[in-house]
């Protein structure tokens, strides 16, 4: 069975990342507050990137690595700016630079 990893933007500018069997059942349910509880109180909500996978385990399983991406990380992926993925998973805090 197929499935989708989906980054939506909440009405206060944050990302929801999940993943789902349906994607467009999945997408009323945010937006009707029957979604994630971090949803409800950021309705409504918006449907920024989506893939499909051949199976919903690998869905989840990219799920799980998104939503540990910066939101800088997050924003190249929803722009399709693919080529700034490798980049942008290097560390970026201050600490790790000075210790290179």
């Amino acid at each position: 069975m197929s499935g989708w990893i989906y980054i939506l933007k909440c009405s206060d500018n944050s990302y929801y990342t999940g993943s789902t069997k349906d994607l467009e059942l999945r997408l009323a349910q945010h937006n009707i507050g029957k979604g994630s509880h971090y949803t409800q109180n950021r309705l409504p909500v918006t449907l920024v990137f989506s893939q499909e996978y051949e199976r919903i385990d690998d869905a989840f399983y990219i799920e799980k690595q998104v939503q540990g991406w910066s939101r800088n990380k997050k924003l190249a992926l929803i722009e399709g700016n693919y080529e700034l993925l490798p980049d942008l998973a290097q560390c970026q805090n201050e600490s790790h630079s000075r210790n290179r």
